[in-house]
């Protein structure tokens, strides 16, 4: 984020704001007191601290490596190559990384939410005052999101009885130790926090940054578009995903390339603003989670033509048209694809065909640092797609899954003829692959949508072989695309040792 703090204030939040507890507990010096935040401004710097540590890149990591998103690169050390192999276990670094960086994040959100409480606006400041709380309030509901994404099995979301995550709708005490409350609680929470986070939320505060690089009442609309068909309300999802559709338009097929080097905004919702100067600064040049990011740690390269640890997987690449203008984007120009790549031993596959990562080309000077796109309106789209599918209106299905892949193609395209709603569904995972590439999004898409698809992850057998893996796919119906509850919680928390995911 355009964060231009001092460094007092810096040093500030990361006092209030630095325990890395799995579920953060009361700690002395709670903010409590009217003394931690003692302006209106003072609250603003605490949703500056929000976003800043607001990050989809374990996201990008995850699906990529779980999934069937990237290939072993060149210059490969065997990093993540465990999460390469499908092997996930509660003292995995995945399980624990989502559990505690969630909850952080719900915390913070929860710690600025009373903090707020124990201060008294003026009149002149109500407005900003709401719209404060509204953006911790939407933030806490995303974290809860998450959450229940990575740890509630999918066949669990439509079932209010089920166990989802435990809740944490404030500064917990020393003591508690929370058990896992159910799908219905969960859900209903976060959608209570949505729509109590609407009302306020498109005040305008003089927040530093681009206006879709926070939450927006139409980036509230997206997301409980995706809740609604995450839990099968279909109808819902139809009528919230056509709302944003009619009003974004997808980007042209000359704007495209331009949202993923930081030059346009067309079509984006929300986006994830970095720059240079905050935490995901080094991420480029280092290639270290600590330099600011994993996109960069799995991604990362020193020049165009330089060596990075993973690749676009052969699979991906192979689906790609070459006339989509996708490709472009998610295949950096300076890769070599070698046609005869499959007869190929392994390591001259490796050294022969290289396709490096371009979705992250870099901005202001540092490569692969660029604004992280979390909604963008193909989502509403393909939302829409889904949901005409599942009530029925395969025609419609068909069609508006049409007009998202004329924009890609800059050209009419073949309308795609489905007999069940099977058939479109396919068809839309497909598209999700290609469209979503490198954002955090597949092995979400695999999760909710594969086992109705009949799609999974599936690696290109070369890929396995470079790998020297065991598992060169895993089932969409797989235990392990629901994360363990990770073993760091068990250690403070019983109540939690007899809710683990099945599988584990």
């Amino acid at each position: 984020m355009k964060n231009n703090f001092k460094l007092f204030t810096l040093l500030f939040l990361t006092t209030i704001f630095g325990c890395k507890d799995a579920i953060d507990i009361d700690q002395p010096g709670r903010l409590t007191d009217v003394r931690a935040f003692e302006s209106i401004d003072d609250l603003k710097t605490g949703i500056y601290w929000l976003y800043d540590n607001l990050d989809s890149t374990p996201d990008i990591a995850m699906s990529a490596l779980y999934t069937d998103e990237i290939g072993i690169g060149v210059d490969s050390g065997n990093q993540g190559l465990s999460a390469y192999d499908y092997i996930l276990t509660p003292s995995s670094t995945a399980s624990s990384a989502f559990w505690t960086g969630l909850y952080d994040l719900v915390n913070f959100a929860n710690r600025i939410i009373e903090a707020a409480a124990v201060y008294t606006p003026t009149s002149s400041e109500q407005a900003q005052y709401d719209a404060i709380i509204a953006h911790a309030t939407a933030i806490r509901a995303y974290g809860h999101l998450g959450l229940l994404t990575y740890y509630t099995p999918a066949s669990d979301f439509a079932n209010n009885a089920a166990l989802a995550i435990p809740l944490v709708m404030e500064v917990p005490s020393i003591d508690a130790q929370p058990s896992r409350d159910t799908v219905g609680d969960v859900f209903t929470a976060i959608l209570s926090d949505l729509n109590a986070a609407m009302v306020h939320i498109d005040t305008d505060l003089g927040l530093i940054g681009d206006a879709n690089s926070y939450k927006t009442g139409d980036a509230i609309t997206a997301v409980k578009a995706i809740i609604a068909a995450m839990r099968e309300n279909y109808s819902e999802a139809l009528t919230l995903s056509e709302t944003l559709v009619n009003k974004y338009p997808l980007a042209t097929a000359a704007e495209y390339p331009l949202i993923f080097t930081d030059e346009s905004d067309a079509e984006v919702i929300f986006k994830l603003e970095r720059t240079r100067g905050d935490s995901y600064d080094g991420q480029g040049s280092v290639g270290s989670v600590a330099a600011g990011g994993w996109a960069g740690a799995i991604f990362c390269f020193s020049g165009s033509t330089s060596d990075p640890y993973f690749e676009v997987g052969r699979s991906l690449y192979n689906a790609i048209d070459d006339a989509d203008v996708r490709k472009s984007v998610i295949v950096h120009p300076s890769s070599v694809a070698d046609a005869n790549y499959a007869s190929l031993t392994a390591g001259e596959f490796k050294e022969s065909d290289i396709l490096y990562v371009g979705k992250y080309k870099g901005s202001e000077g540092q490569e692969l640092m660029n604004d992280l796109k979390v909604l963008r309106v193909s989502e509403m789209y393909l939302i829409h797609a889904e949901a005409q599918a599942a009530l029925g209106d395969l025609t419609g299905s068909a069609a508006t899954l049409k007009a998202l892949r004329d924009a890609r193609f800059d050209s009419a395209t073949t309308a795609p003829s489905f007999s069940s709603a099977a058939d479109a569904y396919a068809a839309i995972v497909d598209e999700r692959r290609i469209e979503f590439a490198f954002e955090g999004n597949r092995y979400f898409t695999l999760k909710r949508l594969g086992p109705k698809a009949n799609r999974d992850a599936v690696k290109d057998p070369k890929d396995c072989e470079l790998a020297a893996v065991a598992n060169c796919g895993l089932s969409s119906s797989d235990y392990r695309f629901t994360l363990p509850i990770p073993l760091i919680e068990f250690d403070g928390n019983p109540n939690l040792r007899t809710q683990q995911n099945p599988g584990y």
